[in-house]
């Protein structure tokens, strides 16, 4: 379990490290930041200022490693269009997103998991078919298309609920429910295999055998042993869900930082920018990392290791 443990963090820093350069190199040679720091109608002599001011001028490798030993330290520049420091616009907005991803992680289990158990108690019947047909919607629609659905329907149809902000819990609803379906599929699909697995297994033939009542062998046996898995698999879903952030912050207007992210792409300000996907980056590589030494803990031909 040790050496799993060690190779598996040492492949998470490579892909962290690997991350941080490419994203770092396609945002320069996306285009010259130079040009857009200093505006429409600028001089060639006031491009080349910006671009000595800024450090652009030098090498894309030497550019990085110096932002790469800032950002060890936590220090991300400063925003050239808002002038404050990057390290406290994150600070600011990483609240929101964190509430975001949780709650929507939070609405895909409890949305996919009785799903699942129904699924799995009643296979190959109509409700079979209707979990999976739910399941198959979710993992079809794009989230900012069901996001709109949702924004018409019950934000200009019915007026029950705010369309955008992030001022009050009623103002995550729709947002949790358009990032958190699309989730649901995976986990439905996971806790229905487990649990038919759970259910054909010797000890519950036996349990049932001894006369133990449905509901004590449903959630008891079958249940709590289907869903260790679930948890790890939650725990990369998170992490794509604060990745998917971007867009449905920006369809719902979430002061967070995948709203952030689509202002400062859109004005090229490339230190909020980098700073923001080495974020979500280094927190999805983490997530990922935990699922796997929880799937190695469970599994007894890793953990003799």
């Amino acid at each position: 379990m040790l050496i799993y443990t060690l190779k598996r963090l040492g492949l998470a820093f490579v892909v962290l490290i690997a991350v941080s350069l490419i994203s770092f190199m396609l945002l320069r040679v996306s285009g010259d930041p130079a040009i857009s720091l200093a505006g429409e109608g600028a001089s060639s002599e006031e491009i080349e200022f910006v671009r000595a001011q800024y450090g652009f001028d030098r090498p894309l490798i030497v550019q990085y490693f110096e932002w790469a030993g800032r950002a060890i330290r936590g220090d991300f520049g400063n925003s050239p269009y808002l002038n404050q420091p990057v390290s406290l616009m994150l600070k600011e907005r990483m609240g929101v997103t964190m509430i975001l991803g949780i709650s929507a992680l939070s609405f895909a289990m409890l949305l996919s998991i009785p799903l699942g158990m129904l699924a799995a108690i009643r296979p190959n019947t109509w409700i079979d078919r209707v979990a999976l047909s739910i399941s198959v919607m979710g993992q079809a629609m794009p989230s900012f298309w069901f996001g709109l659905i949702l924004i018409i329907f019950f934000g200009v149809k019915l007026r029950w609920l705010p369309i955008s902000g992030s001022d009050t819990w009623q103002h995550f609803v729709m947002p949790t429910i358009a990032l958190g379906y699309y989730a649901t599929p995976a986990i439905m699909r996971l806790v229905r295999s487990g649990m038919m697995e759970v259910l054909a297994s010797d000890h519950i033939r036996t349990a049932r055998a001894k006369g133990l009542r449905w509901p004590k062998i449903l959630f008891k046996h079958t249940l709590r042993n289907a869903i260790i898995p679930v948890v790890a698999v939650a725990a990369v879903q998170l992490g794509f869900m604060l990745g998917g952030s971007i867009v449905i912050e920006s369809i719902f207007a979430l002061n967070g930082l995948g709203n952030l992210a689509w202002v400062s792409i859109s004005r090229s300000d490339l230190p909020v920018v980098q700073a923001i996907v080495l974020f979500l980056s280094t927190i999805y590589i983490f997530l990922t990392f935990m699922g796997d030494l929880l799937n190695a803990f469970l599994d007894p031909r890793i953990r003799s290791n």
